[in-house]
């Protein structure tokens, strides 16, 4: 492509890991944020060229957007930035990607799709963890047993949160659980079921999550009935399942801010990434009971996302797919999350 990228929120966490990596394969992103200290700092450090701006005035963007081809968007909470970075990146004509794993963020993009293929750019949310390794299991579940109406994912994941991720959790709580029921999305209470998955003979416990793999499986494999799990101690769940009766209250805005106040900023070490690692599993079943289970093993969530969203960004770059919505598997195939470091089927 004749543009260059952007790096779009390239003072956080993940955006730090993501831009360490592209520099090692000879990119130079044009650096790019809301906070003009942090980002002209990353310029000179770099030698790199900066563009510092907000996303709150459409002309702005799409002024900042000029010569871009592609942004990969690390600015959170995704659920307030995504919608004007997709408008700017329609307006100009640059595709969209982003490291999201919230649910309404994959439905807003993934209504833009027609708009997408008019102006013949990708939008792809979700090039990072968790959504690359669910989407390609989902996907392989699929190829094993075309006829499969259930599907269960869950993974268990170490490390802790980085302070982006821990603020998106937030925001979620006062939206409550979503599972897909029969082809469309529902509401339920926050950790809505319970359940244990086998980890090298343990039992592992795990809860449901309204992430944004509930979306993104259906959209790869159209299996109609989809959970999604995470692993936590039992405790933990039992105190998530008691949030539901303030859950009204959650949403507040003064409550909301006050939550957010208490998140830790950063996120985990080198040390911490490169001694913890993440199970995925997955399972699927069709009307006649018939069972296809995997597990796929990955190197820390953080990692992996900086590994897959510059893979995802070179393959977009090199050869421009046609215009439209995507998710991994539907972008790249559903063994992509094999193509990893560290990452392999168990």
């Amino acid at each position: 492509m004749m543009g260059s990228w952007m790096l779009y929120g390239a003072n956080g966490y993940t955006a730090g890991l993501i831009l360490e990596r592209a520099l090692k394969a000879g990119h130079q992103p044009v650096l790019a944020g809301r906070n003009a200290e942090s980002i002209n700092a990353l310029g000179a450090q770099y030698n790199l060229p900066v563009r510092t701006f907000p996303l709150d005035a459409p002309e702005t963007v799409r002024s900042a957007l000029q010569n871009i081809d592609t942004v990969l968007h690390c600015a959170g909470p995704y659920s307030a930035t995504a919608a004007p970075m997709i408008e700017g990146c329609l307006a100009v004509g640059a595709n969209y990607l982003d490291i999201t794993g919230e649910l309404d963020v994959f439905a807003h993009a993934h209504a833009q799709h027609q708009r997408a293929v008019d102006k013949n750019i990708v939008i792809m949310p979700g090039t990072g963890f968790d959504v690359v390794p669910t989407d390609c299991l989902a996907s392989m579940l699929k190829a094993e047993l075309p006829d499969a109406t259930e599907l269960v994912l869950a993974f268990e994941a170490g490390g802790g949160p980085s302070q982006g991720t821990a603020k998106t959790a937030v925001e979620g709580l006062g939206k409550g659980g979503r599972i897909r029921r029969d082809g469309k999305l529902e509401r339920v209470p926050l950790a809505y079921k319970t359940r244990t998955f086998d980890r090298d003979g343990d039992a592992r416990f795990a809860m449901t999550i309204p992430w944004g793999d509930v979306y993104t499986s259906f959209v790869s494999t159209g299996i109609p009935n989809v959970e999604v799990y995470m692993g936590v101690p039992p405790a933990t769940a039992e105190r998530v399942r008691r949030l539901n009766w303030v859950r009204w209250l959650l949403g507040i805005g003064p409550v909301q801010n006050y939550l957010k106040s208490k998140v830790r900023s950063g996120g985990p070490g080198d040390d911490k990434r490169a001694n913890t690692d993440t199970v995925v599993w997955g399972e699927v079943r069709n009307a006649a009971g018939q069972e296809v289970k995997k597990q796929l093993r990955t190197p820390n969530g953080y990692d992996l996302t900086a590994e897959s969203a510059l893979k995802i960004l070179e393959a977009v770059r090199a050869k421009q797919p046609a215009g439209g919505f995507y998710t991994p598997s539907k972008l790249l195939g559903k063994d992509f999350v094999l193509s990893l470091s560290g990452c392999r089927l168990v």
